[in-house]
């Protein structure tokens, strides 16, 4: 497989490469160490210029009014877009757009008049509900979350918890068991409503990321209708099984985007730095580790451009995406975490955007699922067998 960009995916590459460096770093350098959102107007005026680039809803299908760039494309932009200090888990502070849930494109067609089209209008936004305090790592059997039949619906009963962006919500995508006997086999999606009577949003959760915040939600008796099943009853499991392995192939490049910045921070720095009579890019320990962070960021960048190219012709990319995410989410890591060694005090400060990639890194590496569960998927290909 070929991974040089095509002159197409090169000029892509170089617009959103200035675009953060000429949009988004100046704004940025007046904003707080943890901010996530820009100004409003600043915002829209953004917008706008990456309507104009073609780029805008990178993530929405051409036939719902996206780009038309295929995934090999869209990882190379996403390694660009995530070059600044928001940029893991806000690149270019969502100028681009994005695709809302992107299994409401398999909604039949009332439920994307009702969500899907505004939600691609910015009219509503949504959360994702599939994690439950009971463990997120093994979903299909994780989830206690029950729904059971009445008057002509469905009564929802449970928790969640890790819910991003769900008390700002108009509704959620949730995920619950209607067949206990099944397994994995068991599990239906519901489009729930954020004002249906039994749901509320119980307590927020703070984490590593300062400037966000999860919350957990709560279904107490919580009735919706047969409207509001996605897709079909009981097969929910392979809708939320979907989304998680395409979505660990533009996170992998998130990672490796991050990693890529502080790398050249570090580079920058051990040239201008002296010790002891001597610039620290002199001296072997640091030449080292400069090395180990080349060696981590390329790694992580084939595996993940090999995943991308799988996904794009088709071909069964599951354990492909497992090994980008896992060596881009822990070898992106230890690039920060080498990147802040070499820096030394100032690595440490809210002056570089260092430490803010090294508390959202962490978080990386148990978002869209552990590195253990990766290293499971793995196995399962070494093997040759199913764990079950």
């Amino acid at each position: 497989m070929d991974f040089d960009p095509s002159d197409e995916q090169q000029m892509l590459i170089d617009n959103v490469r200035r675009f953060v460096r000429e949009e988004i770093l100046p704004l940025e350098a007046k904003l707080d160490p943890d901010a996530s959102e820009l100004d409003p107007k600043d915002h829209a005026r953004l917008v706008e210029k990456t309507k104009a680039m073609g780029l805008y809803g990178i993530d929405i299908p051409p036939e719902f009014g996206g780009p038309d760039i295929d995934i090999v494309t869209r990882t190379l932009l996403a390694i660009e877009m995530a070059q600044h200090r928001a940029g893991l888990y806000a690149p270019c502070y969502g100028t681009f757009g994005g695709a809302g849930l992107a299994q409401l494109f398999e909604a039949n067609d009332d439920q994307k008049e009702r969500y899907l089209f505004p939600t691609l209008r910015g009219e509503k936004k949504a959360f994702f509900g599939l994690t439950e305090p009971s463990g997120g790592s093994d979903p299909a059997r994780a989830i206690r979350t029950k729904a059971e039949r009445k008057d002509n619906g469905w009564v929802i009963n449970g928790s969640k918890i890790f819910i991003s962006g769900a008390d700002r919500a108009q509704y959620g995508i949730v995920f619950a068991r209607t067949d206990a006997s099944k397994g994995r086999g068991g599990i239906t999606c519901f489009i729930v409503d954020n004002d249906t009577p039994g749901f509320h949003v119980r307590r927020v959760v703070h984490t590593l990321r300062s400037s966000s915040y999860a919350t957990e939600l709560e279904f107490k008796d919580c009735w919706v209708s047969d409207h509001q099943v996605l897709g079909e009853v009981n097969k929910g499991f392979a809708v939320a099984n979907d989304r998680l392995t395409r979505q660990r192939i533009p996170y992998a490049a998130g990672c490796i985007g991050v990693a890529i910045a502080a790398h050249e921070m570090a580079i920058e720095w051990s040239k201008m730095r002296e010790t002891f009579g001597a610039r620290l890019s002199d001296r072997q320990a640091i030449q080292w580790m400069l090395v180990d962070n080349e060696l981590d960021i390329r790694t992580a960048r084939l595996f993940t451009l090999q995943a991308a190219e799988k996904a794009r012709r088709g071909i069964p990319f599951r354990t492909e995406a497992a090994i980008a995410k896992l060596t881009a989410s822990e070898g992106g890591w230890r690039v920060v975490d080498r990147s802040m060694q070499i820096h030394g005090g100032m690595g440490m400060t809210k002056d570089l955007p260092l430490e803010r990639w090294y508390r959202e890194m962490r978080i990386r590496r148990v978002g869209e699922g552990p590195s253990e569960v990766q290293r499971m998927l793995i196995a399962r290909e070494v093997l040759g067998t199913s764990v079950r």
